[in-house]
């Protein structure tokens, strides 16, 4: 992916080829969310290797941190092995280091530029030195096993991101010295009235999906405030979003989904939440306030895209079109038909030897090129569409990339359709046959950075996909329905077809409706231009 502005570069060469030998030697193959092949030793019975650096993003609360970091004092995890980066997000009065703590601690202030628990967070993971980062809440107070628990997950692979568990409490009148003697013996219970806690919104959810095994998108309950993952990871996916300042876990817990990544809930990681949730103050202005952040960022959240005519900042669907050898109606034609669909947040990409269409003077009529200088001079201001020498590997954060030949442009409702049974049967590859032998397909694009994770090397990628999510494969005519029973034998529209009435061809043989007709409104303008011509 390309990182957005502010945000933390892709990771570049050196980090991808690592991850292509790890891939190599071998990772465990898990379909889906379902971690059940990774078994991890019990707390205390295993020897940790793995360096974890603890990220906490505060601003304010003095007394809050105080007994975070003394609940850190007092982790089962080796000292030697974590470091706590403490990031100052503009406190006034600036925040300190209190004297219990654990022996590498540090107190840095938030980088210059912004503000907000994002821009924090990217500012200690900066300065961090461990593999595995951990991002924790000033106002956590963990249990003793807390670092350990899901520590050992990431022990097992390396693209797990695990999630701790936690109540809310509001906060009692705890000293810090209190805090680490009872963590340290294993009191975390007798601490606090339990009695009065509030479970977090997402337990109901992770219990009832067996521990989010069966979660077709587990990145829903991945709220923040305690979480780790691999630093690769991380800068991979370009670090938060500093522009989202509510909501920001999940939508950075979305880009890691889209790598592929694999969700671990750790019901031992428990952890007390001092203060309720901001969503029992105010549960309605909560949910506005996050609501057009994920809406244009998250595009899996359908229920937040209802609008029609609106633009989107991150795309449903990305449509592949090879444009070079086809004219510009003909293209046009394919253009049309995907931005027209029944599916409103669809970018297309046309792919082509752009590069070789050098300015200067040329014979304009005649040109060699004629044809993909048309079209490019038709596309290049639409910021629906992107010219490219060829499509970027990775879509990611777009979803799905379907794509297909020119000449069969999309019936209206062709990407709905085929998304709908990825969607239903939670394959991570569709691949249409046409009668003329010829395929397209539509990818998810968490199935396929998933098989690119796990892939030997010389391994087709399609059968790692099949093994992790399954691979559908189904006639064109699902996706193209016949307008009238008089269809036709199937067959892909012809470039320069004499018709009266130009139509993209039905994949089943009829007509597709409802997509528009560019070619005849390219014959009249050229119509018009001539008769212009001759006038002047």
């Amino acid at each position: 992916m390309t990182a957005s502005p502010g945000m933390i570069p892709e990771a570049e060469g050196p980090a991808r080829d690592r991850d292509e030998g790890r891939a190599a030697v071998g990772r465990p193959v898990i379909r889906h969310n379902d971690y059940s092949p990774l078994t991890p030793p019990p707390l205390g019975q295993w020897v940790p290797s793995l360096p974890v650096s603890v990220v906490i993003p505060a601003y304010g609360g003095q007394h809050r941190l105080d007994l975070a970091l003394a609940a850190l004092a007092a982790q089962t995890y080796p000292a030697g092995l974590m470091e706590v980066i403490v990031v100052d997000d503009g406190s006034e009065p600036p925040l300190r280091l209190p004297e219990i703590r654990p022996a590498d601690t540090r107190l840095v202030p938030a980088g210059p530029g912004g503000w907000g628990i994002a821009h924090a967070l990217n500012t200690g993971v900066r300065q961090a030195t461990g593999e595995v980062v951990q991002r924790l809440d000033s106002d956590m107070v963990v249990c003793r096993e807390h670092i350990e628990a899901l520590m050992r997950w990431h022990h097992l692979t390396d693209y797990v991101v695990t999630i701790g568990g936690k109540v809310f409490l509001e906060e009692p009148e705890r000293t810090a010295e209190q805090v680490y003697a009872a963590v340290r013996d294993d009191g975390l219970d007798g601490l606090f009235d339990m009695t009065g806690a509030v479970p977090s919104s997402t337990d109901e959810t992770i219990r009832r999906l067996d521990g989010l095994r069966t979660s077709k998108n587990p990145y829903h309950v991945c709220t923040g405030p305690t979480v780790s993952f691999r630093r690769e990871l991380f800068e991979r996916v370009g670090g938060l979003d500093p522009a989202v300042v509510r909501g920001e876990d999940t939508e950075f817990a979305y880009r890691m989904a889209m790598t592929g990544a694999v969700f671990v809930p750790d019901a031992q990681a428990r952890a007390v939440h001092l203060g309720l949730p901001a969503q029992r103050r105010d549960t309605g202005t909560a949910v506005r306030v996050v609501a057009p952040y994920l809406a244009h960022r998250i595009p899996l959240r359908r229920d937040l895209r209802k609008e029609n005519g609106r633009r989107w900042l991150v795309p449903y669907v990305e449509v592949v079109l090879d444009a070079a050898g086809h004219d510009e109606p003909q293209v046009r034609e394919a253009v049309a038909a995907a931005l027209g669909g029944s599916l409103p947040d669809v970018r297309v990409t046309l792919a082509g030897p752009w590069d070789r269409l050098a300015p200067g003077r040329r014979r304009v009529l005649d040109d060699p090129d004629f044809e993909l200088r048309l079209i490019q001079e038709q596309f290049r201001h639409d910021d629906g569409v992107l010219l490219a020498s060829a499509p970027v590997p990775d879509p990611a954060p777009v979803p799905f990339r379907y794509t297909g030949p020119v000449d069969v442009p999309l019936h209206r409702r062709s990407l709905e359709v085929m998304i709908r049974m990825l969607n239903e049967t939670r394959a991570g590859l569709l691949v249409v046959e046409f009668p003329d032998g010829r395929r397209a397909r539509l990818e998810r694009t968490d199935a396929v950075n998933r098989a690119r994770l796990l892939a030997a090397p010389g391994e087709a990628l399609d059968q790692v996909i099949e093994r992790t999510h399954g691979v559908r494969r189904a006639p064109a005519a699902k996706f193209w329905p016949a307008a009238s029973s008089r269809s036709r034998a199937p067959e892909p529209s012809s470039a320069g077809a004499n018709e009266p009435e130009p139509e993209p061809r039905a994949a089943g043989g009829g007509r597709a409706t409802s997509v528009p007709k560019p070619r005849l409104a390219s014959e009249k303008l050229v119509r018009r231009l001539r008769t212009a011509l001759r006038g002047r």
